[in-house]
């Protein structure tokens, strides 16, 4: 029998909270969390997803992300009252994966839900290692190493590597970077992608002087391996 996958909700609003563990368990199995150090303790048991309120007392859900993004891969999808451009750059910053406003249809959450854990099952089963020269990325480990030294990169980064990497050559610009990487469509939140792409030639032009992200101007980023 296959494992049911699991979910963590996290908001401070208890009738939010059971509204969305009745529908979900259905088919998923659901773990609650009504503030910030709760959901700490429950993100220890290793959640396939966690639908993250940001605006809770004390501990709010930024704060939540940062904590546990170093250590927990999986998906992470905010939930808020309003969002602007500027709020959800600092959330992606964060380590956030996606947006929910609310108040949202939940035939519609449940399709998000569903398309990340998608997306996350095909990452987990994309367990080849591929070699650019002196770089190489151990997609399932989630690990860049170039000469042998490893490239800390944030989940964001790596993600964006692992879709250029795998599409040596395609030109992709930064709306189409931003919808594969982060999943939805923002107009104006696709600066991101700059910022990000900036923080891996950084850190990979530590250990080689080779540019392996190319910018190909008035069109996008590619490759180059």
């Amino acid at each position: 029998m296959l494992m049911r996958q699991k979910l963590l909700i996290v908001d401070d609003e208890p009738g939010i909270v059971d509204m969305m563990k009745k529908f979900f368990e259905r088919q998923y199995e659901v773990m609650t969390a009504y503030n910030g150090e709760e959901a700490l303790n429950k993100a220890s048991q290793n959640p396939d997803l966690i639908l993250l309120d940001i605006n809770m007392p004390g501990m709010d859900g930024l704060a939540v992300c940062q904590s546990i993004r170093e250590h927990i891969t999986c998906p992470i999808l905010f939930l808020t009252a309003r969002v602007e451009s500027f709020d959800k750059i600092i959330g992606f910053q964060a380590g956030a994966d996606d947006y929910i406003v609310k108040p949202f249809d939940l035939d519609e959450l449940a399709a998000r839900v569903a398309a990340h854990l998608r997306r996350e099952q095909r990452r987990q089963e994309n367990g080849n290692v591929r070699f650019f020269g002196e770089l190489a990325i151990d997609y399932s480990g989630h690990l860049l190493t170039i000469g042998g030294q490893e490239v800390s990169l944030s989940r964001k980064e790596f993600d964006i590597v692992e879709l250029l990497s795998l599409n040596a050559g395609q030109i992709f610009d930064r709306e189409r970077i931003y919808e594969r990487v982060w999943g939805i469509d923002g107009d104006g939140n696709s600066d991101t992608v700059m910022e990000h792409i900036r923080k891996i030639r950084a850190k990979m032009a530590r250990y080689t002087m080779h540019s392996y992200i190319d910018t190909v101007w008035g069109c996008g980023y590619k490759w180059n391996g």
